[in-house]
């Protein structure tokens, strides 16, 4: 059952949804091949820093996105959508920070809501248009309106679309979702570290497609990838998926 959930992660994609490889070869192994598009995937917060992880696991989506349309000479965008509470508790989003990662502020699209009911009536809209790349959608706490029904009818448009969506849950329980996966994430910091290079321990805490797993990722903004440090992963992909060869990395 294991390899056939393998196999289907990988070989599952339609011809035109190729995965969006992050980067670090066991990650994207335990992953099927990559990070699956038109799916919706889960960050739970262990603190300030899973918001700059989620917001590359949606640049690195609005990338591929932007690629595979190059013959259409469509740039598409990254839609970032927050309610006004996270925006005054967490700060703004900065067009410099995230040049600085190797994203292009040209093509993020930031929504304001008033709320989380409104973030989400964004959110289903936004993947009925054509030109969106990747949404990274932010809702903090458990509110009513995220529900199980909610979860499952952005998760139904993202796959409608073919648009990634990572949603970022800040303060929240983990509850059942229909998310295709869901991320742990919290900072971590190595010896001798790069200035400016975020390190993140992130865990596959569910996968309906594939393996688990927990990672030490390091962000490598020249290259528009995750490597691991030198210090390596904090726990290995599990044993029994097979390897896959290392991603050529490519510039954002």
């Amino acid at each position: 059952m294991a390899e056939l959930r393998h196999a289907l992660a990988q070989y599952g994609l339609p011809p035109d949804r190729p995965s969006v490889m992050l980067g670090e070869p066991r990650l994207d192994a335990v992953l099927g091949g990559g990070l699956r598009p038109g799916a919706l995937h889960e960050v739970f917060a262990g603190d300030w820093s899973a918001s700059g992880f989620a917001a590359l696991l949606a640049l690195l989506a609005a990338q591929s996105s932007t690629a595979q349309s190059s013959t259409d000479r469509i740039r598409k965008s990254l839609f970032w959508v927050r309610p006004d509470y996270e925006a005054m508790e967490y700060g703004a989003v900065s067009p410099h920070g995230l040049a600085e990662l190797g994203g292009d502020p040209n093509r993020l699209i930031l929504v304001r809501t008033r709320n989380a009911a409104d973030a989400l009536s964004a959110a289903n809209d936004i993947l009925g248009c054509e030109h969106v790349g990747a949404l990274l959608l932010e809702v903090e706490g458990a509110p009513k309106c995220l529900d199980l029904v909610a979860s499952r009818r952005l998760a139904f448009a993202a796959g409608e679309s073919g648009v990634t969506v990572v949603m970022l849950r800040g303060g929240a329980d983990i509850e059942p979702s229909a998310a295709l996966t869901r991320w742990q994430v919290s900072s971590a910091r190595i010896e001798n570290d790069d200035w400016g290079a975020p390190v993140f321990e992130a865990e596959i805490v569910r996968h309906r497609l594939g393996g688990l797993g927990r990672f030490l990722l390091q962000w490598d903004s020249e290259h528009g990838c995750f490597n691991t440090p030198d210090h390596g992963a904090v726990a290995a992909a599990p044993a029994d998926r097979p390897a896959y060869a290392p991603c050529q990395r490519r510039a954002i």
